[in-house]
């Protein structure tokens, strides 16, 4: 189920479903610990004697974004209580405070009672084990709490500050439900503490005129101990709920639109799904530097895991478009998280919780007996891309001074070692983590690497190793040509396999992230070969159904919905598959009228995102519904780079300004 309008500040995140319900609490990081472990968060209204939690199908719901920051809009109505609401939702933008207003209008035209309830399932540290929950009446809250994590509950109403009804009780454990069940009949039972396998539910009193409104705020907060948690209720009451909501709203509308683009080249549309992915990207960023690929804990259903990691691919890509967007301190952060954690010997390793600690991996230590690195080399080579593409834009040399010598000069030395006798890269694991080879897209980010760290290295005046650097990319650059290039198919292998006589065992296989060739300077777009691969890929790779994008590649089976007709459906298509299409139409137009190629695509974007503008990574082939996670940074991000990328063509075709931050570096004025 995908996550709708996710609420965060890079300390809390806040997730919810379709329903509307919450569904995900990450504090202190985003992405660690998930204090729910995915559990529905209930919320529901009694009135006149009537009952209902809000994923109930009597209700309508509009899950939006108030235009240009990051707090939601989320209308929801019930004929069947004759009530519609109107509700807010926030993180604060500077603590670790959840903050929701709650509108209540009564629909009928005489004066009613309503019950407006917040259920917690929250299981401290990601296990209800030892967890505590109890009525603090110095608040006229809640507290959950275990160890060194406290949150605290409370709302207010017009007329008072403090919750008016509250149970606190078991879940899960025998025939125990939990707290919400206690709800329905619209009154709870005031039991003032639970241990264990713990839930609690708050319910707020509202009085409503004919045909009139009242209104509650409920917040939930976090700390490390009870005075901190409790000095935060006092802050919240002193500042008000709505001031702290209606700070955070103008902060990110800052935020968000603090660069002077120029939009006039684009649809409005674009412009909006711009503006949100921006919006949306952020929530997924830890303030210690980490850019998480995805927080939606429904994947564990399918993969026992989650994508609360750092991979140091996704995580430069998105950095890029951070850079492309003027968010210098974020992708700041981005690089000295990678130095803390890249190994000494100038690799990374397959991903990283956000706490710098590394993560889960399904890469092993040993194949057929011998030792390997688990790594995916594109990781470590689009780190050292990426800080130069950083480099271009922002110029800050006291920043790169440090981290030349630890996240350009080792990786970039481990690259020219970790090379066969021909000048390609040892094999590694292929950027969709499924095979082991010599990849086209890992060669493709190698050249753009040692290319960069050459750049980097000829500004510090080390002029032997930028030659040494430049040497080893044009070599490599050679070798794929010779020996990935298949000029009687006209295309490029995807993978080569060394065999023992020193030859090459070639996958064939279409894929459609040879965008590489040209997104990292392997090749011009303008290439005949560049070309001609494109071609085929927007020829085969795109689905044939009216949901239509652009799949990974030929017979693609993460999630696979389409096992019988391949050629028409070789994939679920990827919004960022879809959109390498878009970079390259950007890359290769020579006027304004072929760069208008590229917004087909970014229109196929646009036809994917929900309501809210949150985009998953992959969707149905035949219905268009999300598939995997939700929403996903890298879509986020690729459309991020492509709306930059287009402007900043439009601007060199056109003659005119872009107005961006990138501008200048990206038309020449910081070129490599």
């Amino acid at each position: 189920m995908p996550r709708d309008i996710p609420v965060g500040n890079g300390e809390m995140l806040v997730t919810f479903d379709h329903h509307y319900r919450i569904r995900d609490i990450y504090w202190p990081r985003v992405g660690m610990p998930n204090h729910t472990s995915g559990h529905v968060q209930r919320f529901g209204v009694w009135v006149d004697g009537a009952f209902a939690w809000i994923e109930s199908p009597e209700w309508s719901r509009h899950l939006l974004y108030k235009p240009d920051t990051m707090v939601t809009e989320a209308r929801l109505r019930n004929d069947r209580l004759g009530i519609e609401l109107m509700c807010n939702d926030a993180v604060d933008y500077y603590s670790p405070v959840y903050i929701r207003r709650v509108l209540v209008t009564n629909l009928l035209d005489r004066p009613r009672e309503a019950r407006v309830f917040f259920h917690h399932d929250i299981s401290v540290g990601g296990s209800p084990v030892g967890d505590t929950v109890n009525y603090d009446p110095a608040t006229f809250g809640l507290v959950h709490y275990k160890d060194g994590t406290y949150f605290l509950i409370n709302a207010c109403s017009e007329r008072k500050p403090g919750v008016d009804q509250w149970a606190t009780g078991a879940k899960r454990i025998g025939e125990a439900e939990g707290t919400w069940r206690d709800a329905e009949d619209g009154q709870l039972s005031r039991n003032p503490i639970a241990q264990g396998s713990v839930d609690s539910t708050v319910g707020m009193n509202l009085s409503l005129p004919p045909k009139g409104s009242a209104r509650c705020m409920y917040w939930l907060l976090a700390g490390n101990d009870y005075a901190t948690v409790k000095g935060l209720n006092e802050k919240v009451l002193d500042k008000t709920p709505q001031r702290m909501m209606d700070r955070t709203e103008a902060y990110w509308r800052l935020w968000a639109t603090k660069e002077p683009v120029t939009y006039a080249p684009l649809p409005e549309p674009v412009r909006d799904l711009f503006i949100r992915s921006h919006l949306i990207l952020r929530t997924q960023i830890d303030s210690g530097g980490a850019i998480i690929a995805a927080n939606d804990s429904d994947i564990t259903h399918f993969a026992g895991d989650t994508y609360s990691y750092m991979w140091p691919r996704d995580g430069a890509l998105a950095a890029h478009a951070l850079v492309l967007c003027g968010q210098s301190e974020l992708s700041r952060a981005f690089f000295r998280f990678c130095e803390q954690v890249i190994e000494p010997e100038g690799y990374f390793l397959h991903k990283y919780n956000p706490s710098g600690t590394l993560a889960s991996s399904w890469h092993p230590w040993t194949v057929d007996g011998e030792r390997v690195l688990p790594i995916q080399q594109d990781e470590t080579a689009l780190v050292v891309w990426a800080l130069r593409k950083h480099f271009q834009v922002f110029r800050d040399v006291e920043f790169v001074k440090k981290l030349y010598n630890t996240l350009v000069i080792p990786p970039a030395q481990w690259m020219l070692a970790h090379r066969d006798h021909n000048g390609l890269p040892k094999p590694s694991w292929d950027l969709w983590e499924e095979r082991r080879g010599v990849h086209l897209f890992t060669v493709a980010a190698t050249i753009g690497a040692l290319r960069a760290a050459a750049a980097f290295a000829r500004d510090m005046g080390a002029l032997d190793r930028a030659s040494e650097m430049d040497e080893g990319a044009e070599r490599m650059r050679g070798a794929m040509m010779r020996h990935m290039w298949r000029p009687d198919l006209d295309r490029f292998a995807r993978t080569a396999t060394l065999l023992q006589d020193g030859t090459y065992r070639l996958d064939m296989t279409l894929d459609a992230s040879a965008y590489a060739l040209f997104a990292f300077d392997a090749l011009p777009a303008s290439h005949p070969a560049v070309a001609a691969h494109m071609a085929a890929v927007r020829e085969r790779l795109w689905v044939e159904t009216p949901i239509g994008g652009v799949a990974r590649y030929e017979h693609d089976y993460y999630h696979q919905i389409e096992r019988n007709d391949i050629e028409a459906v070789p994939g679920n298509p990827w919004v960022i598959c879809t959109l390498w299409l878009a970079q390259y139409e950007i890359a290769a137009a020579t006027d304004v009228g072929a760069l208008q190629h590229a917004l087909r695509y970014l229109d196929w974007a646009i036809a994917r995102a929900a309501p809210s503008g949150v985009l998953a990574e992959q969707y149905h082939p035949h219905t268009g519904a999300p598939i995997s996670v939700s929403p996903l940074s890298w879509s986020h991000a690729t459309v991020m780079v492509v709306v930059m990328q287009y402007l900043l063509k439009h601007a060199e075709l056109s003659g005119r300004s872009s107005g961006s931050v990138a501008g200048l570096a990206e038309l020449g004025g910081g070129a490599a």
